[in-house]
């Protein structure tokens, strides 16, 4: 793969590009001079600029047809049903997060792609210490770790360069407010309560730019086909402790309910990235501290208001 600065000029197809991630990548990969496609459902109202495609994940021949249009020299694969409903139903979630992969790799075989990044998800692991491996506890993340077996497939079977990251707690500007970091923003500038679970769960809070930048290290790094990474800072932050911080930021007058609501059955309890790994493997680290994050984030909301 080329360095980090030969992205200038590169064909990328990036698949779920008006999602929260995807529109950072799309707008990051831009500014380094990429030609980039941006893809997404038929339907999607999408703002971004030239070179959108609106195709069905789910249908083989529309994804056959956007790559041949596309003729990508790398992909970044983050369409996906089920990100921000737990609720999903599993066969959605599996037509659309697995079905979508093997029709995006299917179309992509024989061609002459560099590198493909499949974006999967930390919930993968499910309840981490309790397990060895991959141990999902939802639909949605059940069927991501379908997806990343069937990576690993089309990359043994048919040498396809692949790699898979995983991303941890991501938040930032833009994204929706079904997510617990925005959710708490938007009650702390209107003054409202904000009820919760205890909020002792620790989780890895990883700023999305950053992500990006993990995104397209992983993208660039030679000779890691077939590998997984994790995208987080390896560093484990209380739910509760994640709040109050948000609080004291925007001097919140409303009360953070803390037990209000009842933890999700089969979460997991704690949950931290392998940043070593990953650091050693494709020399990418976060660099935002969950404050400037946070700050960045808040900034973001007030601004929409």
């Amino acid at each position: 793969m080329p360095a980090a600065t030969d992205w200038a000029g590169k064909r990328v197809l990036i698949t779920g590009a008006t999602g929260f991630i995807g529109r950072h990548l799309v707008r990051q990969l831009r500014n380094r001079g990429s030609q980039v496609y941006a893809g997404a459902s038929p339907g999607t109202k999408s703002r971004l600029a030239s070179h959108s495609l609106a195709f069905d994940i789910r249908d083989p021949e529309a994804v056959k047809a956007a790559v041949e249009k596309t003729d990508p020299d790398v992909v970044f694969h983050l369409a996906a049903a089920g990100v921000t409903n737990p609720a999903i139903d599993p066969m959605l979630a599996l037509m659309v997060n697995a079905g979508g992969v093997v029709n995006l790799l299917e179309a992509l075989r024989g061609g002459d792609t560099e590198r493909i990044v499949l974006v999967g998800t930390s919930h993968e692991y499910g309840a981490q210490e309790a397990t060895e491996g991959l141990d999902p506890f939802s639909a949605y993340a059940a069927s991501k770790a379908a997806a990343w077996a069937y990576g690993r497939t089309y990359w043994r079977a048919y040498s396809l360069p692949i790699v898979t990251v995983r991303p941890f707690q991501v938040y930032g500007p833009g994204q929706p407010q079904t997510a617990l970091i925005p959710a708490a923003v938007s009650a702390a500038l209107c003054g409202q309560h904000f009820p919760m679970t205890p909020g002792e769960q620790e989780l890895d809070f990883v700023y999305v730019e950053d992500v990006v930048q993990g995104m397209t290290a992983a993208a660039e790094a030679p000779g890691i086909e077939g590998e997984s990474l994790d995208l987080g800072t390896g560093v484990g932050r209380a739910l509760r402790s994640v709040v109050d911080q948000i609080w004291s930021l925007t001097g919140a007058e409303g009360e953070v309910r803390a037990g209000a609501l009842p933890y999700r059955s089969g979460g997991p309890m704690h949950l931290v990235a392998n940043a070593e790994r990953t650091a050693e493997l494709i020399g990418w680290r976060a660099t935002t501290s969950l404050e400037e994050g946070l700050c960045a984030t808040i900034q973001g909301l007030a601004g929409e208001g």
